[in-house]
């Protein structure tokens, strides 16, 4: 005599993913305009509070897109939001021209205005005898003169010597340079 019963499984409890999932339709309903603030909270509520994945269906059945075509203007707009985005950081990036590192040799790269420099910047920021650039013990070396305007090594005012390398950011008054090593082409 065998008796045989069905079992039957009580459905599973919504994961945390689910309820996540029912909550952004819901801030997206609430967002287009779909949902007042008061039936936002109280389905909210419901959300939190489902025992079963079908309430979590019921709660959002009116909120599910149409499909893919609201998805696909939905995506356009956000990849165009994006392309912006770049774009606009890409116009603000800076656009410094090179100052290319000497050859080394036994005197140091004069910069200024005047016609005796070895880099001669005719800008009216630019002192006559500006700055003056070395190596030094296997190190670049920028010196300003005295400079009326200052120079300044990645945003720092340079008060003496100060080390720089491939990649520095320097200005000579308010002429700017991106230092470039001469392998860095």
């Amino acid at each position: 005599m065998t008796s045989s019963f069905e079992f039957q499984p009580y459905p599973a409890r919504p994961t945390d993913a689910d309820r996540d999932r029912a909550l952004g339709m819901l801030r997206e309903g609430a967002a287009q305009g779909m949902l007042s603030h008061d039936t936002f909270l109280r389905r909210m509520e419901l959300v939190l509070t489902a025992r079963r994945s079908d309430e979590l269906a019921a709660v959002t059945a009116d909120l599910r897109s149409d499909g893919r075509w609201a998805d696909r203007v939905f995506g356009a707009v956000e990849r165009m939001s994006r392309f912006t985005a770049r774009l606009g950081r890409a116009w603000q990036a800076e656009r410094l021209p090179k100052l290319l590192l000497p050859e080394p040799g036994p005197t140091p790269l004069r910069i200024g205005r005047d016609p005796a420099n070895g880099l001669r910047l005719s800008h009216e920021t630019v002192s006559r005898m500006h700055a003056e650039l070395r190596l030094q013990g296997g190190l670049w070396v920028l010196r300003d003169l005295g400079s009326t305007n200052g120079t300044t090594v990645n945003g720092r005012r340079v008060t003496g010597t100060v080390a720089v390398q491939d990649g520095d950011l320097v200005t000579f008054g308010r002429m700017g340079f991106r230092l470039t090593a001469r392998s860095a082409r």
